[in-house]
């Protein structure tokens, strides 16, 4: 199901407590990405027997407060865990996993997914008593989840209920097709302006659960338009952002590059990559670079530049702020993997929101956009990304404050 569908209430909180009424003397283990997530939904469940125990004809058993383990005093036993947690000692009827992948950036990660998959193996599956069930409910986020591991498992039989936020053919609802899974929360309306905020492929994993792999391109570069004439950029809306490619060394056949990537946000909302300067050099020889563009560029520009974590990186940023006294200068450390910081690009390229100057760097522009993050190189997207985050961040406080003058 979509994220928001209250899948998590149905399959964790009203499912056990339900089991417990027909099958009062098992146990429950329950399983999501943490402990904290997995306990949460333990209290849940505890607060809807105490509440209901006249009616369900048990209660929790006397001195069993932890939401970790507790039992009922039909025999029950409940116990709640996160993904690769404790679970020596513990046996179980029927094992519910609710989320066991907590971001993009878990799905993304071959690590990440081989843990949960271990985890399943080793821990969970020895633990099924014979004849128990096994209740996975989740977002898909990647082809090869614990869901897209388990469907490939040919000794397996496993029942799959997918329910996509907007219905396709042979829907399990009988809804109508691109009819939405719950119009009163998420109309196909709302869900429209989602889809274009998020992209196609966060769409179709999250929302329509048809996950693709990540070699899939990120970037549909066909929506990218080239411009002849650039129309004049929003206020304190153009950004020079740099990213700094390591020392170069010598016998280095192909050393990355270091760029400064200028974009500007128009008065209507469009974003457009103005120019593109790429250099390979000493340290020197960039730092004069990162100067003699600043000036080119004049003091309207913003200028981004990366901070590398440590005595150096702050040293570095310290010494360029000095040399671009005058100028505007954010600098920042990057957080997060590359993909992760230049999927909310995915989107706008995709609604065809981001255009180009004509200019002689286009072709290696785009065809690094179109193989990212395959490609040889992606020192223009590393810039892109920050430019883009740059250029957002200050448009948001820009409103903000007209926002607060306007209260005032």
């Amino acid at each position: 199901m979509p994220p928001g569908s209250a899948k998590s209430t149905y399959a964790s909180i009203l499912f056990p407590t339900w089991w417990f009424t027909q099958h009062p003397k098992t146990s429950i283990l329950a399983a999501s990405h943490s402990a904290g997530l997995a306990e949460q939904f333990s209290r849940r469940v505890r607060t809807l027997i105490d509440t209901n125990k006249n009616y369900l004809g048990f209660q929790l058993k006397a001195g069993h407060a932890s939401a970790a383990a507790w039992a009922t005093t039909s025999g029950g036993e409940y116990a709640a865990l996160g993904v690769r947690g404790p679970i020596a000692g513990r046996r179980a009827d029927l094992v519910i996993i609710d989320d066991p992948v907590k971001s993009q950036a878990d799905a993304d990660s071959i690590r990440q997914r081989d843990h949960i998959w271990e985890w399943y193996k080793a821990d969970v599956s020895p633990r099924i008593k014979p004849g128990g069930k096994v209740v996975l409910i989740m977002t898909r986020w990647h082809p090869d989840d614990l869901g897209g591991q388990l469907l490939r498992q040919p000794e397996d039989d496993w029942r799959v209920l997918r329910l996509p936020a907007l219905a396709e053919e042979e829907d399990p609802l009988g809804r109508e097709v691109g009819e939405p899974l719950w119009p009163d929360w998420e109309d196909h309306a709302a869900l429209s302006r989602r889809r274009a905020l998020i992209g196609e492929r966060i769409w179709s994993a999250l929302y329509q659960q048809q996950p693709v792999a990540a070699q899939m391109r990120l970037f549909n570069v066909e929506r990218i338009t080239v411009l002849d004439d650039v129309p004049p950029a929003a206020s304190n809306s153009v950004v020079r952002a740099w990213d700094l490619a390591a020392t170069i060394n010598v016998g280095q056949n192909d050393p990355d590059w270091t760029v400064g990537l200028r974009l500007q946000r128009d008065r209507t909302g469009r974003l457009i990559v103005e120019d593109i300067v790429r250099l390979r050099g000493t340290p020197s020889q960039v730092e004069d670079a990162i100067v003699q563009t600043a000036r080119s560029d004049g003091r309207n520009v913003i200028i981004s530049l990366p901070e590398d974590p440590g005595q150096a990186g702050r040293s570095q940023i310290a010494y360029l702020t000095r040399q671009l006294a005058g100028f505007h200068v954010i600098a920042t450390r990057e957080t997060g993997s590359k993909v992760a910081r230049a999927t909310p690009l995915a989107s706008q390229i995709e609604t065809g929101n981001l255009l180009i100057a004509r200019a002689r760097w286009n072709a290696e522009f785009v065809d690094e956009l179109r193989t990212f993050p395959f490609g040889r190189k992606d020192d223009q997207v590393d810039a892109l990304a920050r430019a883009f985050t740059t250029v957002i961040e200050r448009g948001e406080s820009t409103r903000t404050l007209h926002h607060s003058l306007l209260v005032r």
